[in-house]
């Protein structure tokens, strides 16, 4: 019988960082400074100097990464957010714990991210911001959405959690709006070995208030000048970023070149993800649709290869927000949470791993 072909494996991924990761244990455990010390304000600085930027404030994970760049813009109670109706739900529980009202609008059915032509009839009076996702590792098309931002004065925050090193038209993911909020689950292409996240700021100002609300509001020790939070980066998960972030182009150019194997080998069963040279995508998640996803998925798992689904409910369809969101129908998201299938692609896999697993699912209907 053929070995295990796991959706992914942690233990794999991180093995060529694990001298490294020692050392930096070793140094933690010496220097004894455990919070907010050299190695986050080192890595601010290495993942600010990545996107060309200035300004990266890390905190404790990627929901308080979104929370905070919201309440950095000092929002009202009530006022509209509009963001994708296929999105994980961390990015809507953000803008309902900042007191927000969420507004959902369809993916484009060919990105799966945020449809910019269905954006103008979703804004209101009410509307102050825009939350876009670069949804499994592609960048949202930005332009438009950028434009409609600026015409209605709106702010526009990235939600980057997959698209660590995703580019538009050449300019990275979390560099377009107000704030890029990153997540770095060890999942993710540049994932910590425990909860980690991190904000893009594009001023000085906004740097200065994240800083401020991620460690319960004080800018001076037991000053504290507003309501704040206790979301700060633990150091040690800040150096195991430093390790691995010279490699993340390398993961990157790796999980695009699983990709590609599946894009070119994989019949016309099933719909793949659209290639577009202005948008270079990074496959944090390949996915797929079918229309028999549930029996594809055990097919596979009968033939040892293990898959994800990316997400099986949508947001309105959670129980927690069943009293929050307006229930409007979503076809669009409806389909792709019905269909979607994510594939083993990661910097663990090989691509024989992947060549096995494109012959296996092009017999699906053989079987």
């Amino acid at each position: 019988m053929s070995l295990m072909i796991p959706y992914e494996s942690l233990k794999i991924l991180n093995r060529p960082f694990e001298e490294k990761f020692k050392s930096k244990f070793a140094d933690f455990l010496n220097k004894g400074w455990y919070i907010l010390g050299e190695e986050v304000a080192q890595f601010e600085q290495e993942f600010a100097a990545y996107h060309q930027e200035n300004y990266v404030a890390g905190v404790a994970n990627g929901l308080d990464a979104l929370i905070l760049s919201l309440q950095c813009c000092k929002f009202q109670k009530g006022d509209e957010v509009i963001v994708p109706s296929n999105t994980y739900i961390a990015t809507i529980l953000a803008i309902i714990q900042c007191g927000l009202t969420p507004v959902l609008v369809e993916p484009d059915s060919h990105t799966y991210n945020i449809d910019p032509a269905l954006i103008p009839a979703a804004i209101t009076p009410k509307t102050v911001a825009i939350m876009v996702v670069h949804l499994y590792g592609q960048c949202c098309d930005m332009d438009p959405i950028l434009e409609l931002a600026k015409q209605h004065e709106l702010k526009v925050i990235e939600d980057c959690a997959q698209a660590h090193g995703a580019k538009y038209k050449g300019k990275l993911a979390g560099t377009f709006g107000d704030f890029g909020a990153f997540s770095f689950y060890p999942t993710k292409n540049l994932g910590a070995l425990g909860d980690a996240g991190a904000i893009l700021c594009q001023t000085e100002s906004d740097y200065q208030k994240i800083r401020q609300l991620r460690n319960y509001g004080s800018e001076k020790k037991y000053h504290n000048g507003v309501i704040g939070y206790n979301s700060r980066l633990d150091e040690l998960q800040a150096s195991f970023l430093r390790v691995k972030l010279p490699h993340l182009d390398e993961i990157n150019t790796h999980k695009r070149k699983l990709a590609a194997i599946y894009t070119e080998h994989l019949n016309a069963d099933f719909i793949k993800p659209k290639l577009d040279p202005d948008y270079y995508n990074v496959y944090h998640i390949y996915n797929i649709l079918h229309p028999e996803r549930d029996q594809l998925k055990q097919y596979l798992i009968e033939n040892q290869i293990g898959t994800e689904v990316h997400y099986p409910v949508a947001p309105q369809d959670q129980g927690a927000l069943k009293d929050v969101l307006q229930h409007f129908d979503y076809p669009v998201s409806a389909k792709i949470h019905q269909q979607t299938l994510s594939l083993p692609c990661s910097f663990a896999h090989t691509e024989e791993d992947i060549f096995r697993v494109t012959e296996v699912m092009n017999k699906f209907h053989l079987k």
